[in-house]
Parts: C-alpha cells; sequence; structure tokens
C-alpha cells in the first residue's frame, strides 16, 4: 500500500514535463492516466475474484510486476498510444493487484470484526503516508535528473512491491463452510440489493475528485501563476493530512454508523472545492484547501470496505469490494479524461472543480439512505 499508493498519487507530477518534451496536448497525457484508473476498476473484480480464491500474497506479487514494468517502459513510450499501454494498461493492472481491494480484503479477514474499522484505517493511513513521501522523491528526480530518469529509479523503487508481496505470511484462504453461501449465490444477493447500488453509485464521486485532483492540481496551480514548490507542498499536505484522517475515520467507524461518516465526508469535500473557487488563489488558501481535502481524502474507503463487509460477510469481501470500485474508477477516468478534455476547449479548469463538488453533494444523497446495521445478506440468507 505504501509504494502502490504512494507512487499512483504521484503521477501528476510527470503532466507538464512528459507534455513539454513531447509536445503533447494536456488531453494525450490525461487520457493515458484516465486509462490506468478505468483499467484498475475494470481488473479489481477479477483480482478480487482470484485473491479471494488462491489468497492475496500471488495476486500482490503479480500486481507489482505489472506495476514496475509499465512505469519503466513510460520514457520509451513517445507515442500517445504505447504511453496508454505503458503508463495506463500495465499500471491500471498493477494496481488492480496491489492496492486497496487486495490489501484490505486480506487484512479485514485477518482481524476481528470489532477491531476491523480501525485495522482499515491504519492500512489506509500507511498508503497516505507512501504519498507522503513519494511525492518529494519524485519530484526531486524530476527536477535533478529530468523526468525520464525519475521513471526508471521510481521503477526500481515499485518493484520492491514483489518481494515484499511474497514475503508475507500464509494465504488468508479458507476452506468454504457448508452454511456458506457460493461467491455466485453472494454477487447475486449484492447486485439485487438496493445498498449495494447505493454504494455504487455513490463512489464515483470519491473517484472523479481524487484523480482530478491528484493529475491536474499541480497544473492548474502552474497556470494561475504558482510554482511547482507550492503543488508538491499541497500534495504533501494532502498525503499528510490523510494519513490522520482516514485512520481517524476507520475508528470512528467503530463509534458511529459509517454512513454518515461518509455523508460528512462528501459534504466537507463540496465545501473545501466550493471555498477554493471563491477565495483569492494565493500559496495559504491552497494549503487551507489541500489540508482540508487530505483529511477528508481516503476516508471513504476504509468506510465502503467496512459497509460491504458488514451487510455481506466477510468470505468475499474482495470480490464485491472490486465491483463497487469500478464505479470509483470510472469516477477517476471521467475526473482525469474531462480535466484535460475541458481544459484544452476551454482553458480552465473551473467547471471540472464545479462538477467535483456537484456530485460530491449527490454521493452524499446516496449514502444518507443506506440501512447500515442489518445482519449481513450472506449469513442471513444462509440461514
Amino acid at each position: 500500500m505504501f509504494l502502490s499508493i504512494g507512487q499512483r498519487h504521484s503521477f501528476g507530477l510527470y503532466l507538464i514535463p512528459v507534455t513539454s518534451d513531447w509536445s503533447w496536448g494536456r488531453e494525450t497525457f490525461s487520457i493515458a492516466i484516465a486509462l490506468q484508473n478505468l483499467v484498475w476498476g475494470a481488473a479489481q473484480p477479477f483480482a478480487g475474484m482470484l485473491a479471494d480464491k488462491i489468497g492475496s500474497k500471488r495476486v500482490m506479487a503479480l500486481g507489482g510486476a505489472f506495476y514496475a514494468l509499465g512505469v519503466v517502459l513510460m520514457p520509451y513510450s513517445n507515442d500517445g498510444v504505447l504511453f496508454a499501454i505503458t503508463a495506463g494498461l500495465f499500471v491500471g493492472l498493477g494496481l488492480s493487484g496491489t492496492a486497496f481491494g487486495i490489501v484490505y480484503g486480506a487484512v479485514g479477514k485477518a482481524v476481528a470484526p470489532e477491531r476491523r474499522p480501525a485495522a482499515l484505517g491504519l492500512v489506509g493511513a500507511i498508503g497516505g503516508a507512501g504519498q507522503l513521501l513519494m511525492l518529494p522523491v519524485n519530484m526531486t528526480l524530476i527536477e535533478s535528473y529530468g523526468w525520464t530518469t525519475a521513471a526508471l529509479v521510481i521503477a526500481v523503487i515499485v518493484a520492491a512491491m514483489i518481494p515484499l508481496a511474497l514475503s508475507t505470511g500464509k494465504s488468508e484462504v479458507t476452506p468454504p463452510q457448508a452454511s456458506e453461501l457460493t461467491m455466485r449465490q453472494t454477487l447475486a444477493n449484492a447486485f439485487g440489493d438496493r445498498d449495494f447500488w447505493l454504494l455504487t453509485v455513490g463512489f464515483l464521486a470519491c473517484g472523479f475528485q481524487l484523480a482530478f485532483i491528484g493529475t491536474h492540481m499541480p497544473a492548474y496551480l502552474a497556470d494561475n501563476g504558482l510554482s511547482p514548490s507550492v503543488a508538491t507542498t499541497a500534495l504533501g499536505l494532502i498525503a499528510l493530512t490523510n494519513i490522520a484522517g482516514t485512520y481517524l475515520f476507520g475508528v470512528w467507524g467503530t463509534r458511529w454508523l459509517r454512513k454518515t461518516l461518509t455523508v460528512w465526508i462528501y459534504l466537507g469535500r463540496a465545501a473545501a472545492i466550493l471555498m477554493l473557487l471563491w477565495l483569492h488563489l494565493s500559496p495559504w488558501t491552497v494549503y487551507a484547501f489541500a489540508a482540508v481535502m487530505g483529511f477528508l481524502w481516503l476516508g471513504t474507503v476504509p468506510l465502503t470496505n467496512g459497509m460491504i463487509g458488514q451487510i455481506f460477510g466477510m468470505r468475499y469481501v474482495s470480490t464485491l469490494f472490486g465491483f463497487v470500485f469500478l464505479s470509483h474508477q470510472i469516477g477517476s477516468f471521467l475526473g482525469v479524461w474531462l480535466g484535460g478534455w475541458l481544459f484544452d476547449a476551454y482553458k480552465s479548469y473551473t467547471w471540472v472543480w464545479i462538477l467535483a463538488a456537484a456530485l460530491s453533494l449527490l454521493s452524499a444523497v446516496l449514502h444518507a439512505p443506506i440501512r447500515e446495521r442489518r445482519a449481513p445478506v450472506a449469513a442471513a440468507a444462509a440461514a
């Protein structure tokens, strides 16, 4: 999680140097990162199914191999299609095996139910710590040696995910019990459940906001006359406050309804975005926005994963979260792609910010009626 999520949030630092070197419009770079997010989401259900069948460690190791391959080939992909394959397809497949869906599923199965929200929050915080440290590492390498050398060095670093995955403990897969539903029965229950669809559709806003900000914020600030150091500091603040926010929302999930916490996260994000547009843009307003947005950054992920496990049981939580996460990544695709397309069309990011705020309000409305405290569907059906 530290390496996977940390590097995933650093790709936005490459937008300006890559497009400048190869004389691309921002849409070309945006399409590759948008494809990365879409592939990550599309592959996540299948990675989850595989992890639920054979265990997480092999899936994480395979994901680490794809991730490193995609990054190491980026400097040699001076065509838009090739860049979409390496930075998009390969890294997207790598993320599906090394990020939230697989790691949260493994950790969730390994701890007692009463400890699960706090454990998931801690895992998310570790991902935030990766973002905090990988951002300055990437920026230092880019400024000192150029983005092509930076990508090659980063590829070696992220390749460490392979031995880390293989050195984890024994598989968490256990033989199915007679009273348990099959994966097909569990999926049928979920797809016919109102709350599953409210979670799924509501998660789209999270992906839209995170991917747009992570990819386009450095360029947005540069367009408004702020130095690259402001962007790096802002993204670092997001990572720093995300560590506290993700962990605390995980802990608070043991005390209050997870859906209520999620509603407040989306309302807070909408308020932060609108304040950024309303206030005069300066380093200090950017830092204030980053601190608030970072605190609300990844808290939705352990809360959403926890709600899925509570409602449908933990047996196939990686699979179910994979389908919900697909919606998140469709949002990520739209956030990255629309950011580039609308900028190229209107030379402004204003409409994308407004859309991000509107989606946040919609997601808050969708989460409010979720019936969280009820017996897991799988257990109830089996009984």
